[in-house]
């Protein structure tokens, strides 16, 4: 019979910094079997040392004390791989996946960091080179597993509804049209024709935005809010931070939530962990 397994992803802004914090006494009480752990700034055994108890699988940065990605679990995973693209981006931190055996069935996961990307700069080339990696991969994988997930930091808000100052933003990277375009053939139907909203036009890939389909036509729910200014207090904020499901593992969702803290004071990092509940296993 199915179980359910909790996956959640985070961006944890350092995690060294967040478990001074109080990420563990969270994580401990989240009921967590998986998370997808983005910006983490550390070694292998500085994760661990971090999360003990945990399996843990990680890829680091090739520039020390930046990104990093990492996947933490209550059962060990089968296989994993950080194999995206040509170099550097094999190596750079930000693309790991490890499928998992839960109870006969097998589901990867992905924990994937998207550069934030600064327009007219090197930042912004490298976030092009990698968003198209990226969607190379997820159509590579969707025809490879029925059951995959990934989750993370994608730095793009997709749609308004993303976005609190959508109108102030749209020059900026995380909401310019053409990174939005890529969302737009991600989510859009399987091998059909899809406009972009930057007016490009391509094949939609067939993926789920988990977080829109469960929440509707609404603003947010946010999971960024910048540390500066009042931001949090006026949930001023992003929705970068994704679950983005096969067709069949959408159908399995069974709940749904932002989990964002109660006040400015108790964060642990500027995002949210987005927590999802999904029924697997044979």
């Amino acid at each position: 019979m199915a179980r359910s397994v909790r996956i959640v992803s985070i961006n944890v802004n350092g995690i060294r910094a967040a478990v001074r914090k109080g990420m563990t006494e969270w994580l401990e009480a989240s009921g967590a079997d998986i998370v997808a752990l983005q910006e983490v700034r550390a070694t292998a055994d500085q994760l661990a040392e971090a999360l003990p108890g945990w399996e843990i699988v990680n890829d680091e940065a090739l520039q020390k004390g930046r990104a990093g990605v990492a996947i933490i679990s209550r059962l060990p995973g089968v296989d994993t791989r950080t194999h995206l693209g040509p170099e550097p981006l094999d190596a750079s931190g930000r693309w790991i996946e490890t499928d998992f055996d839960i109870d006969g069935e097998t589901v990867t996961i992905v924990s994937a960091y998207v550069h934030s990307g600064e327009v007219d700069t090197p930042k912004q080339d490298a976030k092009w080179l990698f968003l198209d990696a990226m969607e190379q991969r997820l159509q590579t994988l969707k025809a490879e597993r029925e059951l995959a997930l990934v989750t993370g930091d994608l730095n793009v808000g997709h749609r308004e509804l993303d976005i609190k100052n959508w109108r102030g933003n749209r020059k900026n990277a995380g909401f310019l049209p053409r990174e939005r375009a890529y969302f737009d053939r991600f989510f859009g139907p399987a091998g059909e024709r899809v406009e972009g909203v930057d007016g490009s036009v391509g094949t939609g890939l067939g993926w789920i935005d988990v977080g829109r389909r469960q929440m509707g036509e609404v603003e947010g729910p946010y999971t960024f809010w910048s540390m500066r200014g009042k931001a949090f207090d006026t949930d001023s904020g992003w929705r970068i931070d994704y679950h983005v499901a096969t067709p069949a593992l959408a159908e399995r969702v069974t709940a749904y939530r932002v989990d964002r803290a109660p006040s400015y004071d108790t964060r642990w990092s500027d995002h949210a962990p987005v927590i999802v509940d999904y029924a697997l296993g044979r």
